[in-house]
């Protein structure tokens, strides 16, 4: 899997984006696109949904399927 991820970082970013000039844009080019894959991106195997949103309805599931006892909620 980790191959699969440094081939379509390598395909998608690096050989499309460049010639680069400096390391510094190469990380910072890397931090951009480590953030989209992480929270933007569409993901087939998630229906179509992004890896937060998916994210975000498992606590959301989780948090209606065990909610806090009355008088012990967040403060």
């Amino acid at each position: 899997m980790a191959e699969a991820v440094n081939n379509l970082y390598k395909t998608e970013l690096i050989r499309q984006r460049g010639p680069w000039r400096t390391v510094e844009q190469v990380e910072l080019a890397t931090l951009e696109w480590v953030w989209w894959w992480n929270n933007s991106r569409l993901h087939g195997e998630l229906d179509m949904r992004t890896p937060a949103e998916v994210e975000q309805a498992y606590y959301a599931d989780q948090e209606s399927a065990n909610p806090a006892p009355v008088g012990q909620g967040s403060r």
